[in-house]
């Protein structure tokens, strides 16, 4: 074969079927695509693959000994099912079912070991696998091709790969054992002092070791270094970006004595936290230099992070130039633009009778809005008169012109992509100064490098007031009793004067949301629908809340019929509102008290900790019920008995990145593209982040441009794309 390297496409090394399989189902063109699809964990003869802790629905692959079978005939349909226990050598068991397929049993006979793949399903409270591909490992078992993928299971350390079902991990181990076998290794990008001072593997070693490991420990220095590439390039990405960021021109925003904000300030009714004042002068100071700001702003539910964002937004207007809002939902902008309506008083209506003519006017764009009212919206925000200026992602459109953008808020920044938020940026002579907010809490690792080009602020500390929530988990399937409890804690709720919320994690439409039920009794591969809005609010109406006025609140409903609904159960006149996480953010009733949140186990911690914060915001105490059918001792029965037993942002935050996949947390779901951010760890790469940042700051301030460095630069488009690089771009 001729020599090849990285950039060969597979269809030279492994054949054009196999090539096609791995392209079509994995997205590997290349030999070095191929060498950065690393294992996602190596299983060892011996060892067990726990078994208990597969999750339904998961696509895996397990290490297990052939146990016993069983072939019997099918009750519904002619012919045989073949029933093969396998077991993890630990206690746990897996059952493989093969429908007309008897002919296997020859092959899985009870002691031998195989690495078996399939998608996990649930049967009358038994773990499965539907018809499972399979290797055996016993020496001699197999001839031909089937031996060469033995062969590449022969060591101790099983390499397991992410895999699909037409192209399994021992196919894609033996294109691996080709690959290295041919392919010359890319030359190591890392400086070598770097490498000497980080004792590093070179990279053609740990390349090796971590797809075919000659030991545990050859195996832990391998990925060490691996992911030392991939925050290291990371951290060049992030710190370039803020260099340059830095260097750009903006518009100074300096404060105005005199001005709106300190009518604001006068006018408020409480005092501002020692938090809200120190966040408050951070941006003060960067709003008055002559480069763009660019800042988080994260705190907790409730913490205040609207107040300080309308003080920056004040602070702009009073120097000259208007602020965007730009909010996920109608719901939320709508409520933004109410309560920043009010906060205001007469320093948001200019043009009224009882308005402050030294003010300035508050704009709401939408999508919904009818032509002649947008018309006039928009008049207002192109020749300046409207200072503030709220929105969905209508503000993004062609047509929506400003006079002087000098300031973007972006609330809940997560729900936007990077093209949205230029597209807002792109509306200003120069760069606009921005701050970004959530109300989830950041652990310090995603901070450094999900927003490592972002200077950070944090609210810690909640306002005078906020009553505690007490939080608890209604397991129905071992307490069945504890849901109609549940209904009778609202019901009294709502006799002592308060509202309460019902969430569920789906809206209902019997035209696309039924599911199909299975051929026959022995093939249930899913649970049942998660519950929806469409179908617990008249079971509830006729059932255990009836007689309260209940209203369902979701996605689908037109813009207006959503503020109708909203503003009805802001006023007190619905006891209970039936919704999805339409609600989850920024939504702020002081008088709903209590929470139950149905299929509790199909949201995420950071997800219920938001839903949770929309009680307890007023005098009286909240109340959250987790209503869940998982039972004691799963993880997701864990995880919410963990979301029940404290209120503190921080520490959820940390549990929800310990239980999320890390390319969620960098952004892979986002940015759309393959990437080769493998092998890094926010949690167990704390410290090796912190080293990559220090010496990527230390590289740029000597060579700005990498111009010394041509194969660490080239290195970084490698492991960050150029999506991937603007979706780290947070500004």
């Amino acid at each position: 074969m001729t020599s090849a390297d990285v950039d060969t496409d597979l269809s030279k090394l492994v054949g054009e079927k196999t090539a096609k399989a791995l392209k079509t189902h994995l997205d590997l063109y290349t030999a070095g695509d191929l060498l950065y699809h690393v294992p996602r964990r190596y299983d060892q003869r011996g060892e067990h693959t726990d078994m208990r802790t597969l999750e339904i629905g998961e696509e895996v692959t397990v290490l297990a000994q052939v146990l016993r079978t069983t072939t019997r005939p099918m009750r519904q349909r002619r012919g045989s099912m073949l029933e093969v226990v396998v077991g993890d050598g630990a206690g746990g068991q897996l059952v493989l079912t093969y429908f007309q397929q008897a002919w296997r049993e020859r092959d899985l006979r009870p002691g031998r070991w195989g690495l078996f793949a399939g998608k996990v399903s649930d049967f009358r409270g038994r773990r499965q696998l539907n018809s499972p591909e399979y290797v055996l490992l016993d020496q001699g078992a197999a001839d031909g091709e089937v031996a060469a993928e033995v062969e590449e299971f022969a060591g101790a350390l099983i390499p397991v790969y992410p895999a699909a079902a037409a192209v399994p991990t021992w196919v894609i181990a033996r294109c691996v054992r080709v690959v290295l076998d041919t392919v010359t290794m890319p030359p190591d990008a890392t400086p070598s002092r770097i490498r000497a001072e980080r004792k590093l593997l070179d990279l053609a070693t740990a390349l090796h070791e971590i797809h075919r490991p000659s030991s545990k420990e050859l195996l832990y220095i391998a990925k060490r270094r691996l992911a030392w590439d991939e925050a290291f390039a990371v951290q060049l990405t992030l710190v370039r970006r803020k260099r340059d960021a830095a260097a750009s021109p903006a518009k100074p925003r300096p404060r105005r004595d005199g001005g709106l904000l300190a009518g604001f300030d006068q006018t408020l009714p409480f005092t501002l936290t020692d938090g809200q004042l120190a966040v408050g002068e951070e941006i003060a100071a960067d709003l008055s230099v002559a480069h763009p700001m660019h800042r988080l702003l994260q705190g907790e539910v409730g913490a205040g992070k609207t107040l300080v964002a309308l003080r920056a937004m004040l602070q702009v207007v009073d120097a000259g130039g208007q602020a965007a809002l730009l909010a996920p939902t109608e719901v939320l902008a709508t409520q933004h633009h109410r309560g920043i309506s009010r906060m205001l008083g007469p320093a948001g209506r200019p043009d009224e009778l009882d308005g402050d003519p030294n003010g300035t006017q508050v704009a709401l764009v939408t999508g919904s809005q009818g032509a002649a009212a947008r018309r006039k919206v928009l008049a207002k925000v192109a020749d300046g008169s409207a200072g503030l200026v709220i929105g969905t992602h209508a503000l993004l459109y062609e047509g929506v012109d400003f006079a002087d953008l000098g300031l973007v808020v972006v609330d809940e920044q997560h729900r936007f992509g990077v093209e949205q938020r230029d597209a807002l940026r792109a509306k200003a002579e120069q760069p606009p100064h921005v701050l970004v907010m959530t109300a989830t809490p950041i652990p310090r690792t995603v901070a450094m490098t999900v927003y490592g080009d972002l200077e950070i602020s944090t609210l810690s500390q909640l306002p005078g007031g906020r009553s505690p929530i007490a939080s608890h988990v209604v397991p129905v399937a071992e307490k069945p009793a504890f849901l109609e409890r549940a209904w009778r804690r609202v019901v009294e709720e709502v006799q002592q004067g308060h509202q309460a919320y019902v969430v569920c994690p789906r809206i209902g439409d019997n035209a696309t949301d039924d599911e199909t039920p299975p051929p026959d009794d022995a093939v249930e591969d899913e649970r049942r629908p998660p519950v929806a809005v469409l179908d617990v609010a008249p079971l509830l109406a006729e059932g255990p809340l009836r007689g309260l006025r209940i209203g369902v609140l979701h996605g689908r409903l037109p813009a207006d019929e959503k503020d109708a609904i909203m503003r009805s159960f802001t006023a007190g006149q619905l006891d209970v509102l039936v919704a999805t996480t339409v609600i989850e953010v920024g939504v702020d009733v002081p008088n709903a008290t209590a929470m139950v949140i149905l299929d509790a186990d199909r949201f995420g911690v950071s997800q219920l900790h938001q839903l949770r914060g929309r009680v307890g915001r007023g005098s009286a105490p909240g109340l959250c019920l987790l209503v869940t059918e998982a039972v004691a001792g799963t993880p997701a029965r864990e995880r919410l008995d963990a979301v029940a037993s404290t209120l503190d942002g921080f520490r959820l935050a940390e549990l929800d990145l310990e239980q999320r996949r890390e390319g969620d947390v960098l952004g892979a779901a986002q940015s759309g593209r393959r990437s080769h951010l493998r092998l890094l760890s926010l949690l167990r790469d704390r410290d090796l982040i912190g080293e990559a940042r220090a010496e990527a700051e230390s590289l740029l301030s000597a060579d700005p441009d990498l111009a010394a460095h041509p194969l660490l630069a080239a290195q970084i488009t490698r492991l960050v794309d150029d999506d991937r690089a603007e979706y780290l771009h947070k500004g």
